[in-house]
Order: C-alpha cells, then structure tokens, then sequence
C-alpha cells in the first residue's frame, strides 16, 4: 500500500512531509511496521521507567537525518531498513542464540540479508528500480554505517535520541541535541563537526549515553535476565525461535499464559522485570555477563584541516582505549 504524503513529527528532526514513494511504501510494510511494536533498548523500562521507544522511530530517525544531509535516496534507505532484523526485545537476542555475541552484539547484523530477503522489500526496491544488491552492501554508505570510533547516522542518531528519551534522568544534556546536529556537516561522504568544541561536545554525550545506558550494569542485569527468560520459553517450547520475529507484546503474551504453571518461568520474569535483588561481585556470582561498549572519535575542522578530536586532545585517546572493550559484570541475584 502506498501513500502520497506522510505527516511525521519526530522528537530530534521536528515536522516533516515524507513524498518520497519508495520510502512511504518501505515504512508501511510489515517487515519495518514490526519495528514499531521492538523495543529500541531491549527491555528497559522496568529499570528505566518512562523511557521507552521502539525501533521504528530510530529507523525514521535515521532515514530523516541522511535526507537532511542530502545523502543520495539508495543511502537514505539503506538507513531506514538498517535495523528490520531486530528481533523482539532487540539486542537482548544476543543473550539467547548461540551465533550470537554478547561482546559485539551483531546477532540482527549476523542474519540481516537472509531477513531482508524474505520480507515485502526486496518487491518493493524492484517496483522502483532501486537496486537491492547495492542496498544491502554496507560499504557503499559511509554516512549510514562505518566502524567505531567513527560517527554514521546510526550512531548520531541512536546517541541522539537516547538522550532525548532518557532526558529525565540527563536533562542538561538534553538541550545540547539542537546546538550539536547544527553544527554537524557532511564533506566527501564523512561527517565532520564545525569545530573541535562541537565534536568533543557530542563525544562527552556519546560517552555518557554508553556509560550510564548502553553498557552499564542495569542493561547488563536486563540483557542477562530477559534472555534467560527467552531461553526458558523456547527450550520448554512456549515459543519458537521464529516467534522471536514477532513484536515484543506478542512474544510476551505467548509466554507469560505459562507463568503459573512454570515455577522457574516465573523467577526469571521476576528478575527480568527488576522486582529481585542482585550484586556484582567476581567472587560469587550466578552468572557473567559483557555487554558491547561504544565511544566515538569525531572528525572536526581545525583551522584548515580536519582532524579527529583524540588528535587535538589526547586524553580521549585513553578514553578511547578504555571504552572499546566490552564491560564485564559478575550476576549474584538475591533469589
């Protein structure tokens, strides 16, 4: 089904009208319009109350941003469709599969083209002689996608929006999203920031985001507690694996009738919604848990030439060296 003009409002970007067929097709099918019912975080909210948001609206989000950069429309879908592989409760797959990493949390990376494949979309890039080969190729989008410590439009994007969302509990960062995208600009397919303060500046909030959310024991906790749960119900057959490809509602009410009649069922749904106590501690613990950790290394101008800000302030450097490597917690729950 396609539309002539789609009204959206978003959070960081504001008011836009989306004409563009190809797009207003793409975000009605049900492969993306599943992504709206993915929660971005995981399953966030029992240790995050009121913060909440889901992966369609990151995926908009990050259409919206190429497009205000101008980037070609094969790269602005390229966005869109980037994360259509999530599973339900997102990154938390990566503590279910076997394929999947805790470390690098790529599982949705690791089954991304097969997914794509099978879904409305490839029909949808032919309708519109857009090249599904092209589009599935990483490398041809560097403002989409590049590899940490460099900033993409996922990474400003997500960084961007978590913030945003999380503002009751960061509220002077909050202010700074509109200071730091315009000061944001694109030259020969990078990203590069007005000046050094700009880029150390969204660097400061990339850091804060991965340290106080990302990878910090609180996700650590619900990465951990949430996948045992999705474990549970799939070894006692509650749910397939492939039911892990519906929303997040879905999958909860295929579980949660056995809750009763599965005593362990139960505890693990008590931990995965933050109502049990726990420690970290190396020494005793129930379980050992990495969560993926992120800083970014942004390009800005510096007088006549562009340069990375662990370039002009060596300290982020460390910071850098620190912060790539995955956190590490030791789980003692209280039951």
């Amino acid at each position: 089904m396609t539309h002539s003009i789609m009204q959206y409002n978003d959070p960081i970007y504001g008011k836009h009208e989306i004409v563009e067929p190809a797009i207003l097709e793409l975000v009605a099918c049900p492969a993306m319009q599943r992504l709206g019912g993915v929660s971005q975080a995981g399953y966030f909210e029992p240790f995050f109350p009121g913060t909440e948001h889901y992966r369609l609206e990151h995926s908009i989000g990050v259409y919206l941003l190429l497009h205000k950069f101008g980037a070609e429309l094969p790269e602005q879908i390229a966005g869109l469709i980037h994360d259509v592989s999530h599973s339900a409760f997102s990154h938390c797959a990566d503590y279910v599969f076997a394929e999947g990493s805790q470390k690098e949390q790529n599982h949705q990376d690791n089954v991304f083209d097969g997914y794509v494949r099978q879904s409305e979309i490839p029909g949808i890039l032919k309708k519109y002689g857009l090249d599904l080969e092209y589009i599935l190729e990483d490398k041809n989008f560097p403002l989409k996608e590049n590899d940490l410590p460099d900033i993409c439009a996922d990474r400003i994007d997500y960084s961007l929006r978590t913030i945003w969302h999380f503002r009751k509990y960061a509220p002077e960062q909050a202010e700074r999203i509109q200071s730091i995208l315009a000061n944001l600009t694109v030259k020969d397919g990078r990203w590069i920031f007005a000046d050094h303060a700009f880029a150390q500046d969204f660097a400061n909030l990339f850091f804060y985001a991965n340290k106080y959310f990302y990878s910090n024991i609180e996700s650590a906790v619900m990465f951990r507690t949430t996948g045992d749960f999705l474990k549970q119900a799939i070894g006692k057959k509650y749910i397939s694996s492939e039911d892990l490809y519906l929303t997040d509602r879905e999958v909860l009410e295929k579980i949660n009738r056995h809750l009763e009649t599965d005593r362990e069922l139960n505890e693990l749904c008590e931990r995965m919604n933050n109502r049990v106590g726990y420690t970290n501690d190396c020494r005793n613990y129930d379980a050992q848990v990495f969560c993926k950790s992120r800083v970014v290394d942004p390009l800005c101008q510096d007088g006549g030439s562009v340069r990375r800000v662990s370039e002009i302030n060596p300290a982020w450097k460390l910071v850098i060296e620190a912060e790539m490597r995955p956190k590490e917690y030791f789980l003692k729950f209280a039951v």
